[in-house]
Parts: structure tokens; sequence; C-alpha cells
């Protein structure tokens, strides 16, 4: 029998740790300036010019229904779905803005219909909401703000409330919690500089939500990557783009939850001259190694204004999908092997049962 086990969590990882591949999608208004999600912060965009994309959004080839199907296809067995990302447009029919979905041209409720689709076709349901918020009145105009070399930002700031907002985000992710039925994962992003933890009200934040989702699973960015673990510490890991050499332990060295989230070419957003595509046989590898280290990876689509997911993301579903129908046996419930990496490959294992996965012809 296999040795590898993770610890407990307060939330229920069992089928996280089971399912090890996700979808991950990023849609907002930063997909019709089609320059990435972060476009407003790193081109300083003013609110009165960002405000032209909310008032034209209107994603009428919307089709979450097409994107499950593709999700399934593709052997990803749960998605995370942007909510609201740092420029602060909401997807869901929130009653605390007025920046949102359904009081654009689309008229919809994004999140509803997302959620309907996927559940519909038995994977997990996921959200994210930002942390960060550069549309919102109370939140800081700090160095990641839009307007940090706005003259007149540093006088306006100095009457602006964090506590506000904190208050705003709990208002919001209840509306996200109670609103949609049962919630599987709840994906916050980020902390950073002195904006983290209970700057966001985190304790009160995370008592909220098992108040109301007691089996959610929480990502770890409430925390600042303190040492040990908080309350708001979430219950797995997320590390970005890259894969720990030994897999994530907490301080003891005990293997915990985590999950690698990864791009499919070099963007979250939608980005219309990033064609820089990694090869479906590098993301396999790239999911097995994961696997192969305790973790999962969750792997993004950044879908376009029309509500498109690009062509080439489309393609690498559907060739990762060829190859996960005849060999998830090594994926699904699988984890650390017994054995060391060998040379040619890489070991998973299930039980007593272990999986080769044969790179190259062993020397």
């Amino acid at each position: 029998m296999s040795s590898y086990k993770t610890l407990p969590t307060p939330g229920d990882t069992a089928w996280f740790t089971h399912d090890r591949f996700g979808m991950f999608i990023h849609f907002g208004l930063y997909a019709m300036p089609a320059r990435h999600e972060w476009v407003k912060n790193y081109e300083e965009i003013p609110e009165d010019h960002y405000d032209l994309y909310f008032k034209h959004f209107n994603p009428d080839l919307y089709d979450p229904k097409e994107w499950a199907r593709q999700a399934k296809a593709a052997g990803m067995k749960y998605v995370v779905m942007t909510t609201k990302h740092h420029e602060g447009f909401c997807l869901f029919d929130s009653k605390y803005t007025d920046y949102k979905s359904t009081n654009t041209l689309c008229g919809k409720d994004l999140i509803r219909e997302y959620v309907d689709a996927f559940r519909a076709e038995g994977l997990h349901i996921g959200f994210y909401y930002s942390l960060i918020d550069w549309h919102h009145p109370e939140f800081p105009i700090d160095p990641l703000h839009p307007r940090r070399d706005d003259p007149d930002a540093y006088e306006q700031s100095k009457g602006r409330d964090i506590k506000k907002y904190a208050q705003y985000m709990r208002d919001q992710v209840t509306e996200l919690l109670t609103n949609y039925g049962k919630i599987d994962i709840l994906w916050f992003d980020f902390s950073y500089d002195d904006m983290t933890g209970e700057k966001w009200k985190a304790t009160d934040l995370i008592k909220m939500v098992r108040h109301y989702q007691p089996d959610v699973i929480i990502d770890n960015r409430l925390d600042g990557a303190g040492e040990h673990p908080l309350i708001y510490s979430g219950d797995f890991a997320s590390p970005e783009q890259i894969i720990p050499p030994k897999g994530v332990c907490d301080v003891n060295g005990e293997p915990i939850p985590w999950e690698l989230c990864a791009t499919m070419n070099n963007h979250w957003g939608y980005c219309n001259f990033d064609h820089q595509y990694k090869t479906p046989e590098m993301l396999v590898r790239k999911l097995v190694e994961c696997v192969s280290k305790g973790g999962n990876m969750i792997l993004n689509v950044g879908p376009d204004a029309k509500g498109n997911i690009p062509r080439e993301s489309v393609e690498i579903l559907r060739e990762v999908g060829k190859w996960m129908s005849k060999n998830k046996e090594s994926i699904y419930g699988c984890g650390i092997s017994n054995f060391e990496k060998p040379d040619w490959g890489r070991y998973t294992q299930k039980d007593n049962v272990i999986y080769a996965h044969v790179y190259e012809t062993p020397l």
C-alpha cells in the first residue's frame, strides 16, 4: 500500500486530491481591450476610459454549456471561474454594486449560467474572487493601483477606508455562497506587501465562509505566505506557473494539498497577440508531474470579448482529452509513489498500483 497521505484541513479536500485536474476561467471586461487581465494596471487606464468597456460589454456568444462539455471531454473534474477580478467588475448580480454584468448590454448573471452549465456536467464548482478592487471607492490607491501616478490620487486616497471595503467584500462573498447552491472551491487572489491577513478582515471572512459552506475548500492567498498556519491560511497551496521541486509540505515536512495554476499561453485573460501556446504533450507531462508530487493542476482558458474560448485552447483541450480518455486511471486518485523518480519519466501511484509514465526509452 502507498504511504502517501495529506494532512486533514477544515474543508473537504477528499474529492480535490482525487480529481487532480481542473479548468480555470478568466473572464471580465479586460477581454475587450484583449491585452490581458492586468491591462488597466499596466497601462494606468483612467476610470472614464475603462468605463467604455463596461458600456459596450456584450458577450453574445457566451455559451458555458459548451465550455462545460469541453472541460469534461478534456478529463477535467472541477472548474473555477472569476466572479470578480482586480478591475472590480462583477459577473454576478450583486446588490452591493452597479458595476456588474446585469447592468451591461449583456444583461445576464453570467455566474448563474456558468454554475448551472458546469453542475449539469457533474463538475465541482469553484469561484475566484479578487481581494483587490481598482474600481471600489474605498480601496486604497497604493503602488499597485492604476492611479498610482495620478498627482491627485494620494490626497484622494487619504479619505478611503479599507474597513468599508472589507465589509463590501464580505457582503459579496456572502452572496456568492448563499445564492448558487453548494460551492466546492473558493479561490481568493491575492495578498501583497501589507495588504494581507487582517487587512482583509480575514478571520471574520473565513468564519463567515465556514458558516455558510462548511465543506468548501479555500486557497492560501488571504495569508501572506506566513510560516505558521492561521485560520485563514487555507486548505491548499496555490503555486502559480511553477511546480515545486518536491511538492508542497507544511513546516513539519508533512505533505499538504496543493494545486498548480497554469496558463496555456502566457496570460490569464484574453490576449489577442499571445500565440505562444504550450503543447498538449507538455501540459500532459506537467499534469503527471503534479500528480507524482501529490498535487493538482488547474489549467486556464481566457475567453474573448464575444465569449469564445480561443481556437488554440480548444484544440489543446481536445488533445489533452484524447490522452486522458486512455490514461485517466493513472491520474484520478493517484499521488506520490513509494519509488523514486526514474530517469525515463515519472511514477504515479494509487494504493498498491504503480503507473509508469515513460517519456523516453531507458538507456
